[in-house]
């Protein structure tokens, strides 16, 4: 009997193996699906480089601010730290014109103060001159005051004991005495042409103690200054002639007391000549305005040099 050839399946078999149309459209599908992927992750991708774009261009911009406002900061430094410069140039030549400025006051405060000091010179040349004829010291009143003195206020102060008797103006012998010494001493530092230059007047002044009337004591105070003025002329007529217009007199009576205490020793110590020796305004003047001739431009012109100014003006030859 005759075999036929049989199915290699059986086709009552249920067959579990895709057909090869399945096959490819399954494959087709996986890439499919790949490539919606990529394209999708290209397009994520895409957005985020246009993102990270936008930010890269506004940094850049950011950048480029700063750069520029760098630049400006630059110049502005540069500017400022040129003010700076100018300022501390300024400010060295002003400290230089200070500090010339100072050693040109200085000059002239130690003019100031060479003039200041000349009246006190001229002062204790006459105090030496009449307490070597009275011996040192002057001696002292009965009060135990020195009978010569020069004063806080830099006169000459001479007792009433030495020159008068209590209330009188007739003046006694040993008062000529002291009173030629004082008009000889005079004479000889009124010979210096520096003094006479800065001296205005010499001032012979009467005081008295506060008893009495104020009329009778300011009568009494005028005789005593001219009695004391008069016999130094007297005894030294040279003195008169050459230097007579550098001496007054004045009266003071009760009213510059030195001690305000009521007691006999005040009384005493009040009761005095004194003689004051006057600088010349001109000459305090003279000096100052050479200095501010050195310091200020005469209009039209420099400043003269410093050492120029004349000869104050009233000065005696």
């Amino acid at each position: 009997m005759r075999r036929g050839r049989q199915p290699l399946i059986d086709e009552g078999t249920e067959n579990f193996w895709p057909s090869f149309a399945d096959l490819t459209s399954t494959v087709t599908l996986i890439f499919f699906v790949l490539m919606l992927l990529a394209y999708m992750q290209n397009l994520i991708a895409g957005r985020n480089l246009e993102a990270a774009t936008r930010r890269l261009a506004e940094s850049r911009r950011q950048i480029t601010d700063a750069e520029g406002r760098l630049r400006l900061l630059g110049d502005q430094l540069r500017a400022t730290t040129a003010e700076i410069e100018a300022g501390q140039n300024r400010l060295r030549l002003s400290e230089d014109k200070v500090e010339a400025g100072n050693r040109e006051l200085g000059a002239v405060r130690a003019r100031l103060q060479g003039i200041a000091v000349l009246r006190v010179d001229v002062l204790n040349k006459v105090k030496g001159a009449l307490e070597e004829q009275l011996g040192a010291g002057g001696g002292a009143t009965a009060g135990g005051a020195p009978r010569v003195a020069v004063a806080d206020n830099g006169n000459i102060q001479i007792g009433e004991s030495l020159v008068f008797e209590y209330n009188s103006y007739t003046i006694k012998p040993e008062g000529k005495r002291l009173l030629g010494t004082l008009a000889q001493a005079f004479a000889r530092v009124l010979a210096d042409p520096a003094v006479r230059e800065n001296v205005d007047v010499i001032l012979v002044q009467g005081h008295t103690d506060e008893r009495g009337t104020s009329a009778y004591n300011r009568d009494l105070s005028a005789k005593r200054a001219d009695a004391v003025l008069n016999y130094m002329f007297e005894t030294d007529r040279a003195l008169e002639q050459s230097y007579g217009a550098y001496f007054a007199s004045s009266a003071y009576s009760e009213f510059r007391p030195l001690n305000p205490a009521k007691t006999e020793a005040a009384y005493e110590q009040n009761r005095r000549i004194e003689i004051s020796v006057v600088l010349k305004d001109s000459s305090v003047r003279g000096v100052i305005d050479e200095y501010m001739r050195t310091v200020t431009p005469a209009p039209g012109g420099a400043a003269p040099a410093p050492g120029t100014a004349p000869a104050p003006a009233g000065a005696a030859p």
